[in-house]
């Protein structure tokens, strides 16, 4: 017996659902019986999927591993479906785009916003991913669209650069340093700091920065996204510098902004893929965000 799609599909359920009964229930089947193909499964594979701790199943690094696997299949597959069914729809206009995390929050909102106004029956799939595996899914051709920070075209695709700006500081209302129009590394001294993560490039960009002019920060807090520092900032926990796409977005709710005197470039680019058939559909989203940059580098002007 080899492994069938049946395998496969209790597997993502189990992923999916967190348990073996959610799963059942997702799968409109009987506990036992997804319990008794996941066993199945882990026998085929000669590999552990889950451990068994409590009750509950938690994934195992290859079950981690495979599940990004099954999750690009099942990304064909949906796509597939959805293409169908767009086919018998009266409009037929469909857009599928993935994005940088950041890139859904805070530029792409705005942009549908306008694709509605215009083409209000279109429908948009907006698709958050990270660096490389973004990349990878652009030049798999899978989109068709891609929004990126980087500055190079990955295989099978093209390049156009949307909008370079610098990062900006973020300080929440009421802020002493609000006072001033532009803040140097220096006015950044003794302040508690909200950062990236160690790994990221602006974080290490910014700790280079204040490294070379001598500056010590309170690092109290540290996040994984701009999204995240912006709100620690919003609470009065400290000041931070993020990118001006994320800080626009969330400007006014208790956040200001201010230039940074020193500038640490911020770079956003489409993708689109070489080999998959252009649309009108697509086309137009790319004039609106080159409408949406254009008035992003306006408000940020005005700083």
């Amino acid at each position: 017996m080899s492994i069938g799609h049946r395998h496969v599909e209790i597997f993502r359920a189990v992923m999916t659902s967190g348990s073996v009964t959610a799963a059942a229930a997702l799968l409109h089947t009987s506990q036992p019986t997804v319990s008794r193909e996941l066993a199945r499964l882990e026998q085929l594979l000669g590999f552990v999927l889950f451990d068994r701790i409590k009750g509950r199943l938690l994934p195992t690094a290859p079950a981690l591993a495979l599940y990004e696997e099954v999750q690009r299949s099942y990304i064909g597959l949906e796509r597939i479906v959805e293409a169908a069914a767009n086919l018998a729809r009266p409009d037929g206009g469909q857009l599928a785009v993935a994005c940088l995390p950041a890139f859904a929050h805070a530029l792409l909102p705005a942009v549908c916003r306008r694709l509605h106004e215009v083409a209000g029956m279109a429908r948009v799939a907006i698709t958050p991913q990270e660096s490389p595996l973004l990349e990878e899914w652009l030049s798999a051709q899978r989109f068709d669209i891609g929004l990126t920070e980087s500055v190079e075209a990955p295989p099978g695709t093209t390049l156009t650069p949307l909008l370079s700006a610098d990062e900006v500081c973020v300080l929440p209302d009421g802020h002493p340093l609000l006072a001033r129009p532009v803040l140097t590394p220096q006015d950044f001294a003794g302040q508690p700091f909200v950062s990236l993560s160690p790994q990221d490039a602006y974080r290490l960009q910014l700790d280079a920065v204040f490294a070379a002019a001598g500056v010590a920060r309170q690092l109290v807090w540290e996040t994984h996204s701009a999204v995240s520092v912006c709100a620690l900032v919003q609470q009065g926990l400290g000041v931070a510098i993020v990118n001006p796409l994320t800080a626009l977005a969330m400007a006014g709710q208790g956040l200001q902004l201010r230039r940074f005197a020193v500038s640490v470039p911020f770079a956003v680019s489409v993708l689109l893929p070489q080999f998959r058939p252009s649309t009108p559909l697509a086309a137009r989203f790319v004039e609106l965000l080159q409408q949406e940059a254009a008035a992003l580098r306006q408000r940020l002007a005005q700083l």
